[in-house]
């Protein structure tokens, strides 16, 4: 990738923000060292105190981003109670960011069922295995709870657990961001009233 790709302020021009999201990731899968879909994802709780942590991309499409999580976990209960969600992408080698709002929806169980079935089996031992961010007493009750699992499923498949599934955060801001000299960088959202409108796009000051 050349240097003038890398600094160059065309994508300014792009009126639609899912293919310009696929092309930026695409270059981001080319010089990224490690998960290139890494994402830090953003929930408020029931207070209004809100929490952050990074979380893997598992697809995208025009109606969305979508993840896969514990349902019990605190980010699942905070996504189910709320309904909103915003997500940053930030790649240091390309000096990018995107930043994405919106309204959240679960998948369906097909999509959640197809990805289970693509893990690895001991991801999908450890997803039964897993309270997830639930008080820990010690390692050892982990690697027990991994040991009960994987004699209950030694043979056959091993079904997705209920409290496991996907979400999908259908957006209605879309933020590309890309690092200029002197901080004068390059900024454009797009942004619609609905997951289901039009885009407007907006140039915004660095």
């Amino acid at each position: 990738m050349s240097e003038e790709r890398l600094t160059s302020g065309d994508f300014t021009e792009q009126n639609e923000p899912f293919a310009l999201f696929a092309e930026w990731l695409k270059d981001a899968e080319a010089s990224e060292i490690n998960d290139p879909n890494a994402l830090a994802l953003a929930t408020v709780d029931s207070d209004g105190m809100p929490n952050v942590r990074m979380v893997l991309l598992k697809g995208f499409d025009e109606h969305g981003f979508v993840f896969y999580t514990n349902f019990e976990s605190q980010k699942g209960q905070e996504i189910l109670g709320q309904k909103k969600a915003a997500m940053c992408f930030h790649w240091k080698s390309l000096r990018r960011q995107i930043r994405i709002r919106g309204h959240v929806s679960v998948v369906s169980d097909a999509e959640a069922d197809a990805y289970y079935e693509s893990r690895p089996r001991g991801s999908r031992i450890g997803a039964w295995a897993s309270k997830q961010s639930r008080p820990l007493e010690g390692r050892f009750a982990l690697e027990k709870a991994v040991a009960e699992y994987t004699a209950k499923y030694a043979i056959g498949s091993i079904p997705r657990p209920p409290h496991w599934s996907g979400f999908r955060i259908e957006p209605v801001s879309i933020e590309f961001w890309h690092d200029r000299p002197f901080r004068l960088h390059d900024r454009v959202e797009f942004r619609r009233d609905a997951t289901s409108g039009g885009w407007q796009k907006v140039r915004m000051y660095p």
